[in-house]
């Protein structure tokens, strides 16, 4: 897997595999955690949780909505937590299952044809 460039502007590397990160990124949750068997796979999961909090926690602070502090946020900084989430929902699944990458596709495949329709989501304008 290659290491993340700082210096791309669109934050990317070269041969992105999301999966591969993904994996490694579980391989290291679990090399480094504190707690294993059933409670350690419930905590991964409730981490999304504490993911959400943050997403809502940086809207709140892009929007101002907390006099006491401000706009103390961005809208820059809400795209980052989403991302956290969606990062933290990939690991979770992926130690659920080592089958993740198809489980997500065949789900991802149902919520298109429900949402899109009939057909493939491709061939449709966005």
């Amino acid at each position: 897997m290659d290491t993340p460039s700082p210096d791309r502007p669109d934050g990317a590397w070269a041969g992105a595999d999301v999966w591969g990160t993904v994996d490694a990124l579980r391989v290291w949750l679990d090399d480094n955690r504190a707690h294993g068997g059933r409670e350690g796979l419930l905590l991964r999961v409730l981490k999304l949780s504490e993911e959400v909090g943050e997403v809502a926690q940086a809207v709140i602070g892009a929007t101002g909505q907390n006099p006491r502090k401000g706009v103390d946020h961005t809208w820059e900084d809400v795209q980052a937590e989403l991302c956290d989430v969606v990062v933290t929902a990939l690991v979770a699944l992926r130690t659920l299952t080592p089958d993740a990458p198809a489980v997500f596709a065949r789900h991802l495949a149902r919520v298109a044809a429900r949402s899109l329709g009939a057909g493939d989501a491709d061939d449709r304008p966005a």
